[in-house]
């Protein structure tokens, strides 16, 4: 299922469809995870060899925003049980679009569809003020697990319902 959205208060840029991920996609996932500018410096241990695999992408929820030029411009990976943001980017030059908060409505259309009434987000510590943005409310912090996570991080709980 593919899924436009044109343009209004609570819309992206004009266009950009939201369409299950498939296999094909992982290297362009991979690459938007890898490249991430939120992930340079103390945070770059975390994605470092990073991989969103075709087989995590049949597996889970994935869906990605496209723009009318075709280009990925963010994704997100929804897990139904437990209930869990487990990742979403969206690319550095589509930042400040509306693309995330375009995203994160069709999660909460995708979270309704599958019964879920909240969704955990164990959040990057930068976008914590997004996801509040959205909605969500923080419920406490998750430890740091070194190496690969250095730092504690924002757990908030998205409520399903449209804030």
């Amino acid at each position: 299922m593919s899924v436009t959205y044109r343009r209004d208060r609570s819309a992206g840029p004009a266009g950009v469809r939201i369409r299950r991920a498939v296999a094909r996609d992982a290297k362009r996932l991979t690459r938007l995870v890898t490249t991430s500018r939120a992930y340079e410096g103390p945070y770059a241990p975390m994605v470092a060899g990073y991989r969103v695999g075709p087989d995590y992408i049949e597996t889970h929820r994935v869906f990605v925003a496209v723009g009318g030029d075709g280009r990925v411009l963010g994704f997100y990976a929804l897990v139904v049980s437990p209930p869990e943001l487990d990742l979403m980017f969206v690319g550095d030059d589509a930042q400040g679009l509306g693309i995330g908060r375009l995203l994160v409505a069709h999660m909460r259309d995708e979270a309704h569809r599958a019964g879920l009434s909240e969704v955990r987000v164990v959040a990057h510590p930068p976008a914590e003020g997004f996801y509040l943005g959205v909605g969500a409310e923080r419920t406490g912090t998750v430890a740091a697990r070194p190496p690969a996570v250095m730092w504690d991080r924002p757990e908030l709980t998205l409520p399903v319902a449209s804030a």
